[in-house]
Order: structure tokens, then sequence, then C-alpha cells
């Protein structure tokens, strides 16, 4: 599949700020396949009803969309190539990007009937979140904060060792049933 539905091929190169259009019609469209997809993720243990599918701060980079998507199951860092060409990275392989702020790791993915997409988890599951401003608001701090070349991670709390790790087994099925989940209360 080379030809991404979302992709718009506009002749010479243009300045990333030129296709930054482009590069918001990108986010909607990868929005609009989420909220498709919504119906089918209701009944999972982790979806989170007070949240929706909404593209937050996209914009042209490097000839990719670039910008935050919520869902109500995630929040993930997303690039799209804005050209149709073929990913020459193998999907579900990662990729390191450099950003501003640094290099965080990227799982590409195929998205039938969207395309190529790469995403980098910044939520997941999203009950952190009581309402919608919240959530956007949230993507919208961690995306400006990747875009900050002097950003740096808070270091006033001292570093807690990880906690041991405990063996729990995890019937696939009931998982996917609804039996094992957590709610908010």
């Amino acid at each position: 599949m080379t030809d991404a539905p979302h992709s718009i091929c506009t002749g010479p190169p243009q300045s990333p700020a030129d296709r930054d259009p482009e590069a918001r019609a990108a986010g909607e469209a990868l929005a609009a396949f989420y909220h498709a997809a919504e119906r089918g993720m209701r009944d999972l243990p982790v979806f989170n009803p007070a949240l929706q599918v909404a593209a937050i701060g996209f914009h042209a980079r490097d000839d990719h969309a670039f910008g935050v998507m919520v869902t109500p199951w995630f929040m993930n860092l997303v690039r799209i190539p804005l050209d149709a060409v073929a990913g020459d990275l193998p999907h579900g392989s990662g990729v390191a990007r450099t950003l501003p702020a640094g290099t965080l790791e990227f799982t590409v993915g195929q998205l039938d009937g969207f395309g190529t997409i790469e995403s980098c988890s910044l939520f997941s599951p999203m009950f952190g979140f009581a309402d919608q401003p919240t959530a956007e608001q949230a993507a919208a701090a961690a995306l400006a904060a990747v875009l900050d070349a002097e950003f740096t991670s808070p270091v006033d709390a001292p570093a807690q060792p990880p906690p041991s790790p405990t063996k729990v087994a995890l019937d696939r099925r009931k998982f996917l049933r609804g039996e094992l989940r957590e709610r908010p209360r």
C-alpha cells in the first residue's frame, strides 16, 4: 500500500509552514478514523466514556503531520507522512525520532483504510482524565514540551526504585469481556 487516503502531493517542495493546513487535515482524517473505531471500543475495559476523539496541535514537521491524538483509550504523539510514499520501515518496528526536547521511540503502524503512521504513547488507559478539556490541555502541554529544546523533566522528587515485579495471571478472555476492569469511582 503506497497510497494513503490522507496524502496530498502538491508539486514542488514547500516549507513546513506552507504545509500546516495539509497537516491539520491529516490529523482530522486520523481523528475521523479513530472516531469510526470508537463504537467497537466502548465495551472494553480501557475505554473512558468521559472522553472523545480529538486531533490536537497537528502541524507540518519534516514532511509529516505531527501532533497528538486523544481517544477515550489512549493519547499518542503521532507522525503521518504528508506524501504518498512507501515506508521503508516494517510495520510494528520502533524508530527513534529526534525532537527538540530529545529522542523518542515511535512505533510504525499500518491502519487499514488510512495508511502508515508512527505513534509514541503518552497515556493509556485514559482514566487519569476526568473530562475532555483536561485531556486536551495535557495533550497540548505534552506537544509543547517535546517541541521545546529547553524542556527538562522534573527533578524535584527523589528517584524511587521500581516496585518489585509480581506475577499476575491474566485471562485474556476475561479482560476483553470487561470482567477485570477497574473504573474510576
